[in-house]
């Protein structure tokens, strides 16, 4: 009985991880392609035209990272700081006059 669950559960990792790396080879392979179309359309100079592709292929990156952390059930981290405060701004100036 619980070889059957570890069998489930690892064929649904493998099935996620799967979904993911498709993800993450399309995403990177037509964002690559749009920016080498707008490279071409927009820009003279091959350095901005490789710039273009760059960014294209970021972006195509950044999405299916995003997309990848919601198939695996998580979100994407959360950067804040803990010495947020909730005086505000002006009031810590007046205390000190």
């Amino acid at each position: 009985m619980a070889e059957e669950e570890l069998k489930k559960s690892r064929t649904a990792l493998d099935a996620k991880w799967d979904a993911c790396l498709d993800l993450t080879v399309r995403r990177f392979a037509y964002s690559s392609l749009a920016g080498t179309l707008a490279g071409l359309l927009f820009f003279r100079s091959p350095i901005t035209r490789w710039a273009s592709v760059a960014f294209g292929a970021g972006v195509g990156i950044g999405t299916a990272y995003t997309e990848c952390s919601y198939l695996f059930e998580g979100s994407v981290p959360k950067w804040t700081s803990s010495k947020i405060s909730s005086v505000p701004y002006g009031s810590s100036q007046e205390q000190q006059k």
